[in-house]
């Protein structure tokens, strides 16, 4: 059994940065895929970034691409989700999500049924 703790979410100006963060309690059960999702109201939820086998490789949805970043400090068994130029319709719930042991296309393709684990989430808010 693996817990995942978000942290890091607040309300930010359109345009701005934030930096939030997971940590997971195990480092040997977390497996080899850590994934950023996040649902915004009356939308589904939709897959983020994610880093596999321990950020040899990252992987971002098309809407992010160039204004966020993942990456994972082993030695804190922590990865972190910095976001900058964030856009209105950056404001979600984001969820930290752990597989076991897949393969990289099941991690690149932010398969949730792949996640074995989940966080319980951070607000994030963006203000005009």
């Amino acid at each position: 059994q693996v817990q995942l703790q978000e942290s890091g979410g607040g309300s930010v100006q359109t345009g701005g940065s934030l930096r939030i963060s997971c940590t997971a309690s195990s480092y040997t059960d977390r497996g080899n895929c850590m994934a950023w999702f996040r649902q915004a109201p009356g939308k589904e939820r939709e897959g983020v970034a994610a880093v596999y086998s321990g950020g040899q490789s990252r992987y971002y949805t098309d809407s992010v691409k160039d204004r966020f970043t993942v990456s994972l400090d082993s030695t804190k068994n922590t990865m972190y989700l910095q976001m900058n130029n964030l856009k209105p319709e950056d404001a979600a719930m984001y969820y930290c999500a752990a597989a076991g042991w897949i393969g990289p296309v099941q991690c690149m393709r932010f398969d949730p049924d792949a996640m074995a684990w989940w966080g319980e989430g951070t607000l994030v808010t963006i203000s005009s």
